[in-house]
């Protein structure tokens, strides 16, 4: 019956994420894990004291020789790599160690076929490494045999690489990966909006300044302020002038005299003197007052 990793058990071993554990002996213990095909396995790694046991690796190695080769996926550790099946060596020598590194604990990788043959199997190789099941040679006489490392059965060395993400040894579900699109489109749509928020009030563009023109023509336009209209109403100065009768002295006239009406038009003073040939000889000029003075 599955049941949960312990602490205690690597999360990886070589190209295998570990979902269970299955089953576990002195010699070592199954985990039910996949690859990154997702190829479902079941996964024997031998514990510290039989990995530390070059009898025991031994013996793991010719029974993993004698399966078919339809029922090995892969194998590593040390020590697994020689034999019938050794071209199924997957070997680890890339991954980042210390000179403290302790050899790698052997282990294999055989196909989960989903039936009660797979676990019995397994079972069967654990078995074949503690001795457990081994008939006795001759009679048995003397103290009783037991194995040196029966004790450590902790799993053997194993090394996790890449590392896995922290605090999560189990295989992501649907969930985690629906979770994992949401938040990449909340994401998104929070960096859209965004964009929006800092383009639509951006000020306009000024309208680029009048290109200037010569001006066409002598008279130029009516509404140019420059050229004034020759139908003014402004009096030239000779029309306030008053023309002299021939046998009468001139009389200056009241814009002559006195202020003139229209504050915008000046006239200027002028000598009236007598004229015709009619006229009196004792007539006198009258001058013109200038008002000015």
């Amino acid at each position: 019956m599955p049941s949960p990793l312990l602490a205690s058990d690597p999360p990886r071993v070589g190209d295998f994420w570990l979902d269970s554990r299955l089953l576990a002996t002195t010699a070592g213990v199954t985990f039910i894990g996949h690859d990154e095909a997702n190829t479902p396995v079941l996964l024997i790694l031998l514990s510290e004291g039989a990995a530390a046991d070059a009898a025991a690796r031994d013996r793991l190695s010719g029974e993993v020789n004698h399966l078919h080769t339809e029922t090995v996926v892969a194998r590593g550790g040390q020590g697994q790599d020689q034999g019938r099946l050794g071209y199924l060596f997957r070997s680890e020598d890339d991954d980042p160690d210390s000179p403290e590194q302790l050899p790698l604990a052997p282990w294999v990788a055989l196909i989960n076929d989903g039936t009660p043959a797979a676990p019995a199997e397994a079972l069967r190789i654990l078995q074949a490494v503690d001795l457990s099941t081994t008939s006795e040679i001759g009679d048995p006489s003397g103290p009783g045999y037991r194995l040196h490392w029966a004790d450590r059965t902790t799993t053997g060395t194993s090394r996790t690489w890449p590392l896995p993400w922290p605090g999560r040894g189990d295989r992501a579900g649907w969930s985690s990966v629906g979770i994992a699109w949401l938040l990449i489109l909340m994401i998104a749509a929070l960096g859209l909006l965004i964009a929006v928020l800092l383009f639509q009030n951006v000020p306009p563009s000024p309208p680029p300044p009048p290109v200037p023109t010569s001006a066409s023509g002598s008279g130029g336009g009516s509404g140019s302020p420059s050229s004034p209209s020759s139908g003014s109403g402004s009096p030239s100065p000779n029309s306030a002038s008053p023309t002299p009768s021939g046998s009468q002295p001139a009389t200056p006239t009241p814009s002559d005299s006195g202020s003139p009406q229209n504050p915008t038009q000046s006239t200027p003073p002028t000598m009236q003197s007598p004229g015709g040939s009619g006229s009196s000889g004792s007539a006198t000029p009258t001058p013109t007052t200038n008002t000015k003075l």
